[in-house]
């Protein structure tokens, strides 16, 4: 039986994301990449820009990427990818989070991302654990609980009452949103059950429920508590304790 079960999720990049800014010709606010990067040389000095194109009137719009920076603080390797547009340097403007913070407009990830699970069809009711790793190939903010959904082929009921019966392990709530890679859990049916059992006999007689102190014997090694002991003593050996004391005492005269 294989008790090591481990699977790879990846988000992949199906697309590149929306510039959310407004344009100064039309009342647009999506701007797509053009797929070009204008290098401007001042000496030693260097000014980049990243070419956006309106989705509504095609007007070209610039984005700073960098502006009168001496041209020796960049990677020689990096500036050709400028000088060619390579599309490799246009992905990673287009997709990066800080450049658009640093020039106040939003990035619109719908349609961006697919999910390859390539892993083996393990059965949910298998009672070995299934560790998976969720690997992001590109920094869109995906929600978890989709991610679930897509991955094990579940309604979003489904998936929000495994994760309350503690059969899926999240390190953060369902319904947040992750663009970094992250480890999940997936347990079979029973296995939680006895997981909770198990630290029942583990835990303080006084934490424990009724149930547990009248239908389950001891775990091994542990002994009944002192009032479970007195409790099973029977009631007339207790009548004929008390009566002998009784008889032992002496009157006075």
């Amino acid at each position: 039986m294989n008790t090591d079960r481990k699977a790879l999720w990846a988000v992949r990049q199906s697309a590149l994301p929306t510039v959310v800014r407004s344009c100064p010709d039309c009342p647009g606010m999506r701007h797509r990449a053009s797929g070009k990067i204008r290098a401007n040389a001042n000496g030693k000095l260097l000014d980049v820009w990243l070419l956006l194109s309106c989705a509504t009137c095609d007007r070209t719009s610039k984005v700073p990427v960098h502006e009168r920076v001496h041209v020796s603080t960049l990677e020689p390797a990096r500036l050709v990818a400028y000088e060619i547009n390579d599309p490799a340097a246009v992905r990673e403007l287009v997709m990066s989070v800080a450049l658009a913070a640093k020039n106040r407009y939003r990035l619109d990830w719908t349609g961006t991302w697919e999910l390859e699970t390539g892993m083996p069809l393990y059965a949910l009711d298998d009672p070995n654990p299934l560790s998976v790793q969720v690997r992001f190939e590109l920094p869109a903010p995906v929600r978890v609980e989709r991610l679930l959904q897509l991955g094990l082929g579940l309604s979003r009921a489904e998936v929000r009452r495994l994760v309350a019966d503690g059969r899926i392990r999240l390190p953060f709530a369902p319904d947040a949103k992750a663009h970094q890679d992250f480890e999940l859990t997936i347990h079979g049916p029973g296995s939680v059950d006895a997981a909770k059992h198990a630290k029942s006999l583990d835990a303080p007689d006084a934490e424990r429920t009724d149930l547990d102190r009248i239908g389950l014997p001891p775990a091994p090694g542990r002994e009944l508590p002192r009032r479970a002991t007195a409790a099973r003593t029977c009631p007339v050996d207790h009548v004929r304790s008390q009566m002998t004391r009784a008889a032992a005492v002496t009157v006075p005269r």
